[in-house]
């Protein structure tokens, strides 16, 4: 039934993959030693004794350069596909197609990365402007 299927090797590969984590986890259980203490069970991070509550608030800053962080990395992971139907595009390889119009060309497809990195260089204008890349 599933002979010819094109999933089945990712079928095989899944069903692989499960049954080695669930038989390390089973042979962990049943080999491995079980002790517990003070010392054992206490919170550890990074080698050092925590010292102060892990709930504790952290400055607004810190999210909002977290945030511009993932903003722009997002920005190159969706740059990188854009780069190859643009050079596509562009050397007569092929374009996309749209529902439309018909094939993007090079114009259309460079004029759109350029509103795309616009926009995205108002809002960093924005926030440099209120400060928050000034680490304070």
């Amino acid at each position: 039934m599933l002979a010819g299927h094109p999933y089945t090797p990712v079928l095989i590969l899944l069903s692989a993959v499960i049954a080695i984590v669930l038989a390390i986890m089973v042979l962990s259980h049943m080999i491995g030693t079980s002790r517990h203490g003070h010392r054992k069970d206490a919170p550890y991070e990074a080698g050092v004794p925590p010292l102060l509550d892990a709930r504790r608030r952290f400055h607004a800053p810190f999210y909002v350069v977290a945030l511009l962080f993932l903003l722009f990395d997002a920005e190159v992971a969706l740059m990188w596909p854009w780069a190859v139907v643009f050079h596509r595009a562009a050397t007569g390889q092929g374009a996309i197609e749209t529902a439309s119009a018909g094939p993007a060309s090079a114009g259309f497809l460079l004029v759109s990365m350029m509103i795309f990195v616009a926009l995205l260089l108002v809002g960093l204008v924005y926030e440099w402007g209120r400060g928050a890349l000034h680490w304070r």
